[in-house]
């Protein structure tokens, strides 16, 4: 699996989550909620250092987004694409084999 994020993404966690060069996002399942891939889970983030474990990461402007290999299964071989809603203002999420 791969990770992908846009650059409107980008900003919003420098801006929101206030992150900077050195820090690390954890993306993770959530039992409640629902997803295009999981009917009864959902994608959560964290700020967590502990990347040791990836199956899928990403550096971006010093900033590590990943995925441990706790949480493959969520993905069923899709790839995650963090996009920003205009409409929303915040992050979202996109899944491709």
């Amino acid at each position: 699996m791969n990770i992908y994020i846009s650059d409107k993404a980008l900003q919003w966690f420098k801006d929101e989550v206030e992150l900077k060069s050195g820090d690390s996002v954890k993306f993770f399942a959530k039992i409640y909620g629902a997803s295009k891939i999981q009917e009864s889970h959902s994608l959560a983030f964290t700020v967590d250092p502990d990347h040791e474990k990836a199956i899928a990461k990403l550096e971006v402007d010093g900033i590590i987004f990943y995925v441990n290999e706790t949480d493959e299964w969520f993905f069923k071989d899709y790839d995650l694409y963090i996009e920003y809603d205009e409409k929303l203002q915040e992050v979202a999420y996109d899944y491709k084999k």
